[in-house]
């Protein structure tokens, strides 16, 4: 039998080679499945660790301690319980101490917060000595730039909670190193009210006032570990129950990141698998066509075998043992090509679980095409063995269509209907939702050559009897051709394949780019910490004065409002705007015909205030200021007002320097008591403000028609406000006389900073508590009234929820403390490299520097890039098996078609017609099929939407791009022309040179 099975190899080697072809090309697809897979499933856990902020590898555990003056140990014992109860491997572990404070200063508390952290002094650049003794402490330079402090300075800071101040020394000003690393992400290391912490030795905590702290224990999740350790959710939340019983309150910020991961996993591995399976079973197609039509050549030898008596078993042996040399060889050339490929287009499987799982995976796949394919070409034999002698013996098939040909592409049909209303309904319950645009391209195909073997019987009969012989010979051709509308359909599923996922790559690539600007809002942001909005505003402003390649931001929280805050003046010149987005001049416009033209700079050392007061009790007024180019606020006192008209004089700090200060708002309080603190003015307290000056500077700031100007000012929101009175060519406060309660008489007004509500572009939604009230911006101290100009479906970094507003509105409402958020510089596309030079001589310290292109590189590692990289090369395997069985099919049938079109010629057929009618059939079918092929792709993303898996966070903000886009649709359609096409010239070429001589 071996020696049978060999003498057959030998004598049938074109045979053996289509099987080995066929073979080869998909067990190296299927194998290279299972290894790309789990390699990019890897690397898409990498991409979603590298898109991860700081703060998403953190675990904070915390718990209010009493130290009773002795906080080493009782931080000792804190962290060391918190070790144990977590039991998995960690880095970077830090603990700390922290206590809320209010910061006394003669106008009020301010909030802020005392803090120890083990390696602080590691982690910040200190002007000064690292904090040491229990008096010493080291606060940011924007911290100290807001308090108006320096180094040397006292700070006496208490609680209501507790009696007693603790006063340090501030002997360094810190800035932080690695602001956006783990060290500064757990809360306790974050503002309060916009200001940093002011950082303490652990010795500062034996004062009593700090006996009861909050102590921390922060650490780092590594990479490793997150992306390798799929049982790590179940962990933490078990360490979280274990330290729930002592009261320790334990915050994982990884949680959604491992569900990323997770999911980004599923689709990979989900995908790779579909794709892979439908490769597959067309592969058993294409193998059982390519059997059936190389059967013809074993027909005469399954005969013989009848007549000399040999059984059909022992045939059904011999005609699979042919097989099984073609399968077995291609398989084991295919299975390493497979290995070599996933490991160049997805690298290597990097842990040793996703290497066992992957090398099980890739067994199961070769061991599918193997036996998959034996199964069907049995299935071949037996059919072509149940027939008798004298059919087997016959040079042609019977005609008609068998029933088990009906009813197989009924099943077909109905399992492709099932799919699609599975794939419509959203229910994954079976699974098969998957593969439906697969099967609707083979349902369009099998409905679409029925059509065309009846199409083309009609047109050879009538095109015959017009004498059209070209036409009628070829029309004919097809339509008795056996298999060729087997053949026709496998074309236009290899087709469909092919042309949808090279859509599917070019949309997914368009996704990626239009999501990283949208992200980004350009294609370059800087990230600049340590600063505030006006001192952000003007380095921009001064490192690029053109105004056409640089631009400040603010990325901001407004409550639950996300806020982008923009400088309006360059958005249309820097940003990366869309049609979502509405207009680019919209808001600049708005912004622009808001715009108050401002009160004149203060330049002068000293001011002189002319006044009237009303009513028998004394008050003070105050004047707070901000520096133009630094931020910087200034407090001015003019100190307890006399009775009846007069003047008062104060000095005033750090204005001189250009372009000098502006006003943000005056103060109307009671006389400071012993401890230098001020409450709002009692009933009946008025003062009429005449004139403002100033020396060293232009002598009148705030003249009568200024002051009396109502536009200029805009009174509190907040409780109740002080009553102005703008007439007379004076500015009258007055305590509101309708309220009893001090707590809420407002004390301040302030300086306007549009002509009416600030003007903000909405996207989405507007939020639930501007629908039933004013709509407010409550982030900048004092709350402020908006107008919402336009509404959009959505903008850029905040996306489909969120406002837009221009930054120099912002900065104007914001009051003493700068509100917080994320300080950035937006780069055009035509930046010069010596930009960032600029900023940082502009006094900007650079944080992070992410471009669009990095992002979409991110965003190219994550698991729906990995899937359609995989369809691509899926659907380029499906053309080529297809492109094969053609050759295959063209082949087989050129014998006899070459003897009945030699028997025409010699009864007079001219040489051209029969040249022409030789090539036409099968190019008329290759040329069918492509173009059918492409309304399966076309009518298959119309059914079952686009091939490109959503991205795995949720991430919707866009519209997708056209998953079958015009100009790549034509070029992958094209290819296939052009591939089909050479494989029909190669295989026919020789019968047509024998026909024109």
């Amino acid at each position: 039998m071996f020696a049978l099975v060999l003498g057959a190899v030998r004598t049938r080697t074109a045979q053996v080679l289509t099987i080995l072809v066929l073979a080869l090309l998909a067990a190296a697809v299927a194998v290279a499945g299972s290894w790309f897979a789990f390699a990019a499933a890897g690397r898409s856990a990498a991409a979603d660790l590298a898109a991860a902020g700081a703060a998403e590898r953190v675990l904070t555990a915390q718990r209010a301690v009493t130290t009773a003056g002795d906080p080493g140990p009782a931080l000792e014992q804190f962290t060391g319980r918190v070790r144990d109860a977590l039991r998995v491997p960690v880095t970077g572990p830090t603990g700390g101490l922290a206590m809320s404070m209010n910061l006394r200063q003669g106008t009020g508390d301010t909030p802020i917060r005392l803090a120890y952290r083990e390696q602080f002094c590691e982690h910040v650049r200190l002007d000064g000595p690292c904090p040491a003794a229990p008096g010493e402490a080291a606060i940011s330079v924007e911290a100290a730039r807001r308090l108006g402090l320096t180094r040397g300075a006292t700070v006496e800071t208490g609680s209501s909670l507790v009696s007693g101040t603790v006063t340090v020394t501030v002997v360094a000003l810190y800035t932080r190193l690695d602001p956006d690393g783990p060290f500064w992400a757990p809360e306790l290391a974050h503002a309060v009210a916009g200001l940093d912490p002011v950082f303490v030795p652990i010795t500062a905590f034996r004062a009593k006032p700090l006996w009861n702290p909050t102590a921390s224990y922060d650490v780092v999740l590594p990479d490793d570990l997150i992306r390798t350790d799929r049982d790590l959710d179940a962990k933490l939340t078990a360490a979280d129950n274990r330290l729930g019983l002592d009261d320790v309150q334990v915050t994982v910020n990884s949680r959604r990141l491992l569900t990323t991961i997770d999911r980004d996993r599923s689709t990979v591995l989900r995908g790779v698998l579909t794709a892979g399976l439908q490769l597959v079973v067309l592969t058993w197609f294409a193998i059982g066509l390519a059997g059936r039509y190389t059967s013809r050549d074993r027909r005469a030898d399954a005969a013989l075998l009848k007549l000399r008596g040999v059984s059909r078993s022992s045939t059904l042996r011999l005609a699979w043992g042919q097989h099984l040399v073609p399968l077995g060889a291609g398989l084991l050339l295919g299975a390493p090509a497979g290995v070599l490929l996933a490991r160049l287009l997805a690298g290597p499987v990097t842990t040793t679980g996703d290497q066992r799982a992957a090398l099980i995976w890739s067994a199961v796949a070769a061991g599918a095409v193997l036996l998959g394919g034996l199964a069907v070409l049995a299935a071949v034999e037996a059919s072509m063995l149940g027939r008798p002698v004298a059919v087997l013996l016959r040079p042609a098939t019977a005609g008609g269509t068998p029933w088990w040909s009906v009813l197989a592409d009924a099943l077909l049909l109905t399992i492709a209907a099932a799919a699609l209303f599975q794939a419509r309904s959203g229910s994954p319950a079976v699974g098969v939702d998957a593969a439906a645009p697969a099967l609707v391209a083979l349902a369009v195909g099998l409905v679409a050559a029925r059509l065309l073997g009846r199409a083309a019987a009609r047109t050879g009969r009538v095109a015959l009897r017009a004498g059209r012989l070209r036409l009628g010979l070829s029309a004919l051709q097809i339509s008795r051709s056996a298999g060729a509308e087997r053949l026709f359909a496998l074309v236009v599923v290899g087709v469909a394949l092919f042309v949808t996922a090279a859509g599917g790559q070019w949309a997914e690539r368009a996704g990626r780019a239009a999501r990283s600007t949208a992200d980004l809002g350009a294609v370059r942001v800087l990230t600049v910490p340590g600063t505030n909005r006006t001192a952000l505003l003007d380095a921009v402003r001064r490192a690029d004065p053109g105004g056409r390649e640089a631009m400040a931001a603010v990325v901001g929280l407004d409550s639950q409002v996300r806020v982008l805050e923009v400088d309006t003046t360059r958005l249309a010149a820097v940003a990366a705007w869309r049609a979502e987005y509405g207009p680019v001049t919209t808001l600049p416009e708005a912004t622009a015909a808001a715009a108050e033209p401002g009160l004149p700079p203060i330049t002068g050392d000293r001011l002189t205030l002319s006044y009237r007061r009303d009513g028998p009790e004394p008050v003070a007024v105050g004047l707070t200021l901000r520096h133009e180019a630094t931020g910087a606020p200034v407090t001015v006192s003019f100190g307890v007002l006399g009775a009846g008209e007069g003047t008062a004089v104060a000095p005033v700090t750090g204005c001189t320097a250009a372009p000098g200060c502006r006003i943000v708002n005056w103060s109307l309080t009671t006389p400071p008591d012993s401890n230098g603190r001020t409450r709002p003015p009692p009933d009946g307290a008025a003062v009429a403000l005449r004139e403002l000056r100033q020396d060293g500077g232009e002598p009148v700031i705030l003249d009568r028609s200024t002051l009396a100007d109502i536009s200029h000012w805009l009174p509190g929101t907040a409780g109740s406000a002080l009553d102005v009175a703008a007439a007379d060519g004076t500015l009258r406060l007055a305590a509101d006389e309708n309220t009893g309660n001090l707590q809420y008489v407002g004390s301040e007004l302030w300086a306007a900073g549009t002509r009416g509500p600030a003007p903000v572009i909405l996207a989405g939604r507007p939020p639930e508590d501007w629908r039933y009230s004013d709509a407010l911006l409550t982030a900048y101290g004092e709350p402020a009234p908006v107008q919402v100009t336009a509404t959009v479906p959505a903008l850029p970094v905040v996306g489909r929820s969120g406002v837009m507003v221009d930054l120099d509105v912002t900065r104007r409402l914001a009051g003493v403390a700068d509100a917080g958020g994320q300080f950035q510089v937006w780069l055009a596309p035509g930046a010069p490299p010596g930009i960032v030079d600029a900023l940082t001589a502009a006094g900007l310290t650079i944080g992070t520097d992410t471009t669009a292109g990095q992002r979409t590189d991110q965003l190219g590692g994550q698991g729906p890039a990995a899937v359609v990289r995989f369809a691509l090369l899926a659907g380029a395997a499906a053309m080529l098996l297809a492109a094969v069985t053609v050759a295959v099919g063209v082949v087989a049938e050129r014998r006899s078609l070459g003897d009945q079109l030699r028997a025409l010629r010699h009864q007079g057929l001219p040489a051209r017609v029969a040249a022409a009618a030789g090539f036409a059939g099968p190019a008329a079918l290759i040329a069918a099929g492509v173009l059918v092929g492409l309304l399966a792709a076309i009518l298959s993303v119309a059914a079952t939407g686009s091939p490109v898996p959503g991205f795995t966070d949720g991430w919707r903000v866009l519209a997708g791009p056209l998953a079958l886009a015009p100009g790549v649709t034509t070029l992958a359609v094209l290819a296939a022309l052009a591939l089909f096409g050479l494989v029909g010239w190669l295989s026919l070429r020789s019968l047509i040179r024998g026909l024109r001589r």
